[in-house]
């Protein structure tokens, strides 16, 4: 996505080319010289460096964010007739991997638009079938970890953490990447760590589920033509590896300048009236700011005005997982589930990124501010 006259994209990743092209272009032209396409020194060197980044003593790269969290699901135990505890509003990819091990999504709905639960609802979704709980840090805020895992502990749970969208967050004043059983991760180009192309990585400090990380993506296997179990060829490849290293050594800096622009954001936009509800921020949270995400009941009006405006929005999401056709005819289909229907009509996320510069945002405040519902 390019920027022409005064229209703001959504998201520009050229302009992360024109900033780090010579070390993209570098460690792309490496990769190719070496003739090492998967499995070899540029995706080990990644993963020792993304474990270090986020607290875990070990970080399994995969082929993308869903196969991170089907994968994490499978190497913690979860298979056919367990249930999981998903949030309400989420990607539905949060689900799908449920399903793809044979467990059973069990939504409990959200209390935020950041996803994090009303604790006593998720106390009373656990039943003796319930084997693990998948909380989402959602548009780069880390949900309140400590009942979820203390949730677990009483019952016996493992906890997988979708931290999709969350590189960089610290819950605590510590990462989020380490502080459950396992942590998934997507790394789809427009993440706070993107690749060019699809990617993902489970991070955990287990060594047994490292192992069976390890085999699962590379067909059940951990030695050449032996194959222990049941798995897939999912496997993050040498170039993508290389290039998500030269992302890795700007993420701090990159998240600085959304922090930056969320801030910006919150200044400007703090006093306007017709409902528009602003992203909250816990004490004990620093967001990633992977999305800048604001409420109105007049919401289409609100996107249609800034479309007329130049100003590209997105939806995250307007349809929530328990809606959607793929679920038709399931119990989570006639689950009640009033929050995540009414977030699904009044999320809206803004521009947000590192390389929105200040005239762009200017004319995204103005643009809002200007609204007249």
């Amino acid at each position: 996505m390019t920027t022409s006259g005064d229209s703001v994209p959504f998201l520009d990743l050229g302009a992360l080319h024109a900033e780090l092209g010579p070390e993209l272009e570098a460690a792309a032209l490496r990769v190719i010289r070496s003739a090492r396409f998967l499995l070899g020194p540029e995706l080990t060197g990644f993963e020792v460096a993304w474990a270090a980044a986020v607290g875990a003593d070990h970080a399994v790269g995969v082929g993308s964010g869903l196969d991170a969290l089907t994968l994490g699901l499978r190497a913690l135990g979860v298979g056919p007739g367990d249930e999981v505890l998903v949030p309400s509003h989420t990607f539905i990819a949060t689900w799908l991997a449920v399903v793809q091990v044979g467990a059973v999504p069990v939504p409990v709905d959200v209390e935020t638009p950041v996803g994090d639960w009303a604790h006593g609802a998720l106390e009373a979704a656990v039943t003796p079938r319930t084997k693990a709980v998948v909380p989402v840090h959602l548009y780069g805020h880390p949900v309140d970890l400590d009942p979820v895992l203390e949730l677990a502990r009483r019952h016996g749970l493992c906890v997988l953490d979708d931290a999709a969208q969350a590189h960089g967050a610290r819950y605590r004043d510590r990462p989020v990447g380490g502080l459950t059983h396992a942590t998934a991760w997507s790394f789809y180009p427009g993440k706070n760590l993107g690749a060019f192309g699809d990617g993902g990585a489970v991070t955990t400090s287990d060594p047994e589920t490292a192992r069976r990380l390890r085999s699962l993506r590379n067909y059940g296997s951990t030695q050449k033509y032996v194959h222990e179990e049941i798995g897939w060829n999912s496997r993050l490849d040498e170039m993508q590896a290389a290039l998500l290293s030269v992302r890795l050594e700007h993420l701090g800096a990159h998240n600085a300048r959304r922090a930056r622009a969320a801030q910006r954001y919150d200044e400007a936009l703090s006093d306007v009236g017709h409902d528009l509800g602003l992203p909250q921020t816990a004490e004990w949270a620093t967001p990633a700011w992977h999305l800048y995400v604001v409420t109105s009941a007049h919401r289409d009006q609100l996107a249609a005005h800034l479309a007329s405006q130049g100003v590209e929005c997105n939806v995250h999401y307007p349809v929530p997982p328990h809606r959607q056709r793929a679920f038709a005819g399931t119990s989570a289909a006639s689950a009640d589930l009033p929050r995540a229907d009414e977030l699904a009509g009044q999320v809206l996320s803004l521009p947000m990124g590192p390389h929105l510069t200040d005239a762009q945002q200017d004319v995204v405040i103005e643009a809002v501010r200007g609204f007249r519902p």
